[in-house]
């Protein structure tokens, strides 16, 4: 059984961005520009911040946060996306989410401009990719197919079974393995599909992006399979705080051929994916 390390991978992908930044910048004349939004204090979004930040200063970038308040109004924030779009030395926008409550989240990442969306999230490059066009894709999907080349794993012709149906997961997933060039026959499950251990048993690849903490039981992994844990959730184990999946860990990596274990599988591919979005986005605006 093979364990698809996200850690790992996410170290090699940052690695050659730093490369490629560093390579391309003369010619650029200037380094690729990040924006965080961070609207409110919560305590997950600031730590999830500061690793974004972090990570892309790693990579050479101009990164910066800003931080406004949890009663920060709607046309206040749209106003702060509308100067960042305006930016020239801004590549990317990444609007933190959970909002404070109040706040119309659709309507601010709509606002963003799809050459600076660096999330994958508005409705133009949700667009483009279910057209199968190129554009800037959503960074935890993306992330997942990089993983999976990663460990030389075919898609073509396989039966993949992808549970959960949000449009920041489930559903670009979904039309990410039944792109032409990577050909899986994917069916799309989530709470209210009849006989979905059925449906997962059939499964050559399977992943799941439910939040619901190790509700994928073994008898649900069809033996062989590679199963692609997205789920983080925060349980309590023996008195403490631990994270884990979707998948019952233990338990599938006794039959399974491959998994992404939690955490240390996608998570940390995310914000490599991100990084990577961004210059994407920086190369396109300075056309080299």
């Amino acid at each position: 059984m093979l364990i698809l390390d996200g850690k790992a991978t996410a170290a090699e992908t940052r690695a050659a961005l730093k490369e490629e930044v560093a390579s391309l910048l003369p010619r650029a004349g200037r380094a690729p520009g990040l924006a965080v939004i961070l609207a409110g204090e919560d305590p997950a979004s600031q730590v999830y911040v500061r690793n974004k930040e972090k990570a892309a200063l790693e990579v050479g970038m101009n990164a910066r946060t800003l931080r406004l308040p949890a009663t920060v109004s709607q046309k206040e924030l749209e106003d702060v996306i509308a100067g960042l779009n305006a930016e020239d030395e801004v590549d990317g926008i990444l609007l933190q989410l959970p909002l404070p409550r109040g706040l119309n989240a659709d309507a601010c990442i709509a606002r963003i401009s799809p050459e600076k969306d660096v999330d994958g999230l508005t409705p133009h490059n949700q667009g483009m990719l279910a057209l199968g066009r190129p554009g800037l894709q959503p960074c935890t999907p993306a992330g997942v197919m990089r993983l999976l080349d990663r460990y030389n794993i075919p898609t073509s012709g396989r039966k993949a079974v992808v549970v959960g149906r949000s449009s920041l997961v489930g559903r670009p997933l979904a039309l990410l393995l039944g792109a032409k060039g990577r050909d899986a026959t994917v069916t799309l499950c989530h709470s209210r599909t009849a006989n979905l251990a059925e449906e997962c048993r059939s499964a050559d690849i399977l992943c799941t992006a439910l939040g619901r903490p190790r509700f994928i039981s073994a008898d649900m992994v069809k033996p062989g399979a590679v199963v692609i844990d997205v789920g983080i959730n925060r349980i309590e184990e023996d008195g403490r705080a631990i994270l884990c999946g979707d998948v019952d860990f233990a338990a599938a990596a006794e039959k399974c051929a491959a998994i992404t274990p939690v955490p240390g599988g996608v998570g940390p591919m995310t914000i490599a994916m991100l990084l990577s979005n961004t210059v994407q986005a920086w190369k396109v605006r300075t056309n080299i």
